[in-house]
């Protein structure tokens, strides 16, 4: 299927690949962007954060990263600060982000994906950690 989809991901984040594999079980290569090796510009990263319907407090990760060093949980810091510190350090973004035609998101946990594919899933799949997440008639496990 010819979809346009971008994943910013990190190999090393069972989320992130979870989230690439349900992509792929739906029968979509997606683009995929290891953003800590190659981070968005950071026009781009505002415009994530906006077509996501998120502030960038929202989007930063805390865990596994430089937040609190940074004192990044100080509240006053604006938003102009806060995409500062990501561009500066990758992985205070949070993963995976994924773009489609419909819509970006975060996708935490991964099966959100499932709202921004356009097509159904071709099969069963199961996280990781054998978290049943889709039926072998491709339907979403509630």
């Amino acid at each position: 299927m010819a979809v346009d989809i971008v994943i910013y991901h990190n190999p090393e984040c069972g989320t992130s690949r979870n989230t690439l594999a349900m992509i792929r079980n739906a029968g979509i290569e997606p683009h995929v962007v290891e953003y800590l090796k190659t981070p968005p510009a950071r026009a781009l990263l505002v415009e994530l954060i906006d077509r996501a319907g998120m502030t960038p407090r929202e989007l930063l990760r805390e865990k596994g990263t430089p937040y609190a060093e940074l004192g990044l949980g100080d509240t006053s810091l604006s938003d102009d600060a806060l995409v500062d510190a990501m561009m500066a350090h990758p992985i205070l973004i949070n993963r995976p982000l994924v773009v489609s035609p419909l819509g970006v998101k975060l996708c935490r946990p991964s099966e959100a994906v499932l709202d921004l594919l356009p097509s159904d899933q071709l099969g069963a799949f199961a996280k990781e950690d054998g978290e049943q997440v889709v039926d072998a008639s491709g339907q979403r496990v509630a």
